[in-house]
């Protein structure tokens, strides 16, 4: 079985918080690491996602210790989802 990983990073703006943490987490770029396998029966390359992992703490910071955390696919798109809808609220108290 053929597997690849892929590395990105997202920012968020502020402040967020995610199921699997007691307490949120700063704003900040966090490296985001897929995990994929690819999947054998098609007749055209395709990937199925196995793992979604961010590491914490966020890239800029100066730490010793880094972690990856396993984060459902969901949990993360909607905590990207909440991040910019926020950016969209200040944005309107502004005006």
């Amino acid at each position: 079985m053929t597997e690849r990983t892929t590395a990105s990073e997202i920012t968020f703006s502020h402040p967020f918080i995610l199921g699997s943490l007691v307490v949120p987490l700063d704003a900040g770029t966090y490296r985001l690491i897929v995990d994929e396998e690819l999947i054998e029966e098609l007749s055209f390359p395709a990937y199925r996602r196995t793992g979604t992992h961010l590491e914490i703490p966020a890239v800029g910071v100066e730490i010793g210790t880094r972690q990856l955390l396993q984060v459902p696919r969901q949990e993360l798109e909607a905590a990207m989802q909440r991040d910019a809808e926020d950016g969209e609220e200040s944005l309107a108290s502004q005006v």
